[in-house]
């Protein structure tokens, strides 16, 4: 007998449903997926609630996990998910319940399973007919949706997985390729004439332009953009994948000798406070400067000597705050905790704009302050003091203990989630140093 996690896997591989059609009876809700907000360290799954017999109300049952998480990307892992949804609905309706045996459901649906891993078969030995086709073929069944409608589809869906600045990343990238789509292929109207030729090209010209690493985060992102567009049937194939990687080597902010990181500090104790104070959280506590934009005043707890804050690898993260800048706060019990830490003229305050608009604002403010001062180039920037301190306190933790022992202190203290990261971190940044080997020559 076919249990229900049988025939979603044979759904795995059904067409299109469409979107519009998911009224569903009054018996059972609406299956609706659980995406842990983005966080792939937890697990994914459909969820749906069915009206339980004995006492007439809806009642939820058992999560629907499947296979989605060993998928390791959010994309991935969605499409899967997005998929077996699709088949949980058409189960349903088609008299599926969880208080019953449902002999003559699955006897029914016994056909059908057999008809998909058939099509599973014949769509895997036609593939290679199928790559060859006219890309702009709109095939049958398959959406010629204006792109621009496409795209904004594809960035809806996206929202609900990611957050405002990486939304507005999209949205700006969105915007740039549309615009060049315009200006270049005048004439192209419809999501399926987007084809390799025509991104490779828009690749290309960035390229020219600007640099490896901003042309593989454009290819990225519309990537992500056309796997949403595919795994809802707008697009018949996900066509960036095709299209290859550049290698592109990262730029990284110098680490400051000891003697300019004092003399900046000096300088800045007499001519601004407040971004002083922001370069030590970065120094001291090793934010990056976007989160150190990202504090309210509620985050600082002074009691228990710890900060609240939203990293680049996780939701929410406590680090403890180390004495050395606990001496330099000044009073916030006073303040409002939903205020702002860092705001331009104040230290707790209201700050009412974007996240990337205060990161912008205090990278201008240390090049205006700092940078052009000290005749410093763009190598050097709020980043580098946290390079500086991560190499003072490894290199004096290796002093008392073994590299591997200065390592694992070291993780707990900047925050980084494996070994690898680390290592690979204190390689860029050249905090690794072998002593003295002349004696070896």
């Amino acid at each position: 007998m076919h249990t229900i996690f049988d025939y979603l896997a044979g759904e795995l591989q059904n067409e299109y449903e469409s979107e519009y059609d998911l009224h569903l009876k009054k018996n059972f809700s609406a299956p609706k997926i659980y995406s842990a907000n983005g966080d792939l360290t937890k697990r994914w799954y459909i969820y749906f609630s069915y009206r339980d017999p004995s006492s007439g109300k809806l009642k939820r049952q058992t999560p629907v996990y499947a296979n989605a998480n060993k998928y390791k990307t959010k994309e991935d892992r969605l499409s899967v998910l997005v998929t077996y949804r699709k088949a949980l609905i058409k189960l349903l309706k088609k008299g599926y319940s969880p208080y019953s045996d449902n002999k003559a459901v699955y006897s029914s649906l016994n056909e059908n399973i057999k008809t998909a891993s058939s099509k599973a078969k014949q769509e895997s030995t036609n593939l290679k007919t199928k790559e060859v086709e006219s890309e702009n073929t709109v095939p049958v069944g398959v959406s010629s949706m204006p792109y621009q409608e496409a795209f904004a589809f594809g960035l809806k869906q996206k929202e609900k997985l990611i957050n405002d600045t990486t939304r507005r990343s999209f949205e700006n990238r969105l915007k740039n390729f549309m615009k060049w789509v315009e200006e270049t292929h005048p004439k192209i109207q419809g999501i399926h004439e987007i084809d390799k030729k025509v991104v490779s090209g828009f690749l290309s010209d960035t390229l020219e332009r600007t640099s490896p690493r901003n042309r593989n985060n454009f290819r990225t992102d519309l990537g992500s953009i056309m796997q949403v567009l595919f795994d809802n049937d707008i697009v018949k194939a996900n066509i960036i994948k095709q299209i290859p990687v550049l290698k592109a080597i990262p730029k990284r902010n110098k680490t400051y000798t000891q003697d300019k990181q004092e003399e900046i500090f000096e300088y800045l104790e007499k001519e601004d406070t407040n971004l002083l104070l922001f370069i030590k959280f970065i120094s001291y506590n090793f934010l990056r400067p976007i989160e150190v934009c990202r504090l309210k005043v509620g985050d600082i707890d002074l009691k228990n000597k710890t900060i609240k804050f939203q990293a680049k690898n996780s939701p929410m993260k406590t680090k403890i705050i180390p004495d050395l800048l606990i001496k330099e706060l000044p009073d916030l019990t006073k303040l409002k905790k939903r205020d702002s830490l860092f705001t331009p003229d104040a230290i707790g305050a209201e700050w009412d704009t974007d996240l990337e608009n205060k990161r912008n604002y205090y990278s201008k403010r240390f090049k205006r302050v700092v940078k052009d001062h000290f005749g410093l180039d763009k190598d050097y920037g709020l980043y580098s003091f946290r390079h500086t301190y991560i190499t003072k306190l490894y290199r004096h933790l290796a002093k008392e203990s073994s590299p591997f022992e200065a390592k694992s202190k070291l993780m707990l203290i900047t925050g980084h989630t494996s070994m690898s990261a680390l290592e690979k971190y204190l390689r860029d940044i050249d905090a690794e140093l072998p002593e003295d080997y002349s004696h070896m020559l």
